[in-house]
């Protein structure tokens, strides 16, 4: 199978798992329900701009439509912990977070 007929089974396969019509996903993407279906059908391409748009709508990654891996994944937990944050508390959060991170790698090795 193409990858254009792969990933449209995925962008159904999410879009139905978050309840979504293909009316409502289409608007959140600017594109028409008809050209959605198509998409989904595996009967037309689209272009990197859509994929994007179609990612970020169903919060997933563009990886993730693309080729079914999720690497990288947040889960929407530490999501929601992360945007209680005001964007001036952010640069402090990542400053907290790398030095965590360094603490997990040395207690692996």
């Amino acid at each position: 199978m193409d990858i254009y007929t792969e990933a449209g089974k995925r962008i159904r396969t999410t879009r139905l798992s978050h309840g979504y019509t293909r009316k409502y996903l289409a608007e959140q993407a600017s594109i028409s329900p008809k050209f959605l279906y198509e998409i989904e059908t595996g009967k037309k391409g689209f272009t990197v701009e859509i994929l994007y748009k179609l990612s970020k709508a169903l919060n997933v990654s563009s990886d993730y439509i693309l080729t079914g891996n999720e690497m990288n994944k947040i889960p929407d937990k530490m999501v929601d912990t992360l945007e209680c944050f005001s964007p001036g508390q952010m640069g402090r959060v990542q400053d907290i977070l790398k030095v965590v991170q360094k603490m997990c790698v040395e207690n692996e090795a």
